[in-house]
């Protein structure tokens, strides 16, 4: 079972991750494909690259992760919610 809802509209995946998540279902992974992830609500919410210090997600920040990159995303207070596209 995955920690987030998703909804895909016209290309682009729309994902919620509920503040009742658990921490221990974030968990460190990689994408097969490169991704361009944009904020469009998060209270507290943080992203982490591999070997890098976690950063805060504001609503309207964009993030490129490329493809094969480990990361990972930590517990913040309300909802998160983000849109992703996927490149080959």
């Amino acid at each position: 079972m995955k920690p987030y809802k998703q909804v895909i509209e016209n290309n682009v995946i729309v994902r919620t991750f509920s503040k009742d998540v658990e921490s221990e279902e974030l968990v460190w992974h990689r994408d097969r494909k490169d991704r361009v992830v944009k904020v469009t609500k998060s209270e507290g919410w943080k992203f982490q690259y591999d070997d890098d210090i976690p950063f805060e997600l504001n609503s309207g920040d964009t993030i490129v992760i490329p493809k094969e990159t480990f990361h990972r995303i930590l517990k913040g207070n309300g909802d998160l919610v983000i849109e992703i596209e996927e490149f080959e």
